[in-house]
């Protein structure tokens, strides 16, 4: 049987960060964005909020306070993907009501829909012929991006994204072994040393041919020295000030 189109389309997924001299024509960024709304949401809180930046001197600064990511300003288009309880806080005062976003379960939720609604933004740009790349730098400098953004009280940037029209065909990076992730009925532990062994040699391998040799290293070596390092240790005390003083 051959694949669905989604399913082709999905499978081709390559971060682009690289674009082409060319706008996005507002019909079809609005195509894009009123699609995204339909992605699955907790509770029908749709607790996101989507901003879109044009603006050279804003995409200029938000590009520093991403790490310096070239792309977030030659990007046409950058999206900042909010988690957003600001609407939910005012539904609950028309009713006398007191939202509870002291609660870890809240700011799950924030997210989570902030994450749905980016990756259906993301899907549907492809379809129109766009690509993009997810920015997690959006979350190094969260305070001066919520002052520039003017972002109020319980929201708070989960991601950027940079789209445009692509201007590279990158490598595809090999996923994880389907073994380490998907499991039946119970998590299978015992399986996940021998994916990981084969997942280091399939990455070592990708690495090595994009760059001739120059990178060998596997996933687990890079990815416990990333993930042995803490960061953005002040979103705690970020999130308190919006409104989150989290228990």
């Amino acid at each position: 049987m051959e694949k669905p189109e989604m399913i082709q389309l999905i499978e081709s997924h390559r971060s682009i960060r690289k674009f082409q001299d060319k706008p996005i024509e507002e019909g079809i960024l609005e195509t894009i964005l009123l699609a995204s709304r339909w992605a699955p949401t907790s509770h029908n809180m749709q607790a996101y909020s989507i901003i879109t930046i044009k603006n050279p001197e804003s995409k200029d600064k938000l590009s520093v306070w991403c790490g310096k990511q070239r792309y977030v300003k030659e990007c046409p288009v950058f999206l900042v993907i909010c988690a957003d309880f600001y609407r939910l806080h005012i539904a609950s005062e028309m009713h006398s009501e007191k939202a509870a976003l002291d609660e870890i379960e809240n700011v799950i939720v924030g997210a989570v829909d902030a994450a749905l609604v980016a990756e259906n933004i993301l899907l549907a740009s492809r379809a129109c012929g766009l690509g993009g790349v997810m920015i997690g730098g959006i979350r190094n400098n969260p305070e001066a991006v919520s002052d520039l953004l003017n972002l109020p009280k319980y929201v708070f940037p989960v991601m950027g994204m940079c789209l445009g029209y692509p201007d590279q065909n990158p490598w595809q990076k090999p996923r994880m072994p389907v073994k380490a992730v998907f499991h039946e009925e119970k998590y299978q532990t015992n399986l996940i040393p021998k994916a990981l062994h084969e997942y280091d040699a399939i990455i070592s391998e990708y690495y090595s041919l994009r760059t001739n040799g120059i990178r060998t290293s596997g996933w687990t070596e890079q990815l416990s020295s990333y993930i042995s390092t803490p960061r953005r240790k002040e979103l705690s005390d970020f999130l308190r000030k919006k409104g989150f003083d989290l228990k």
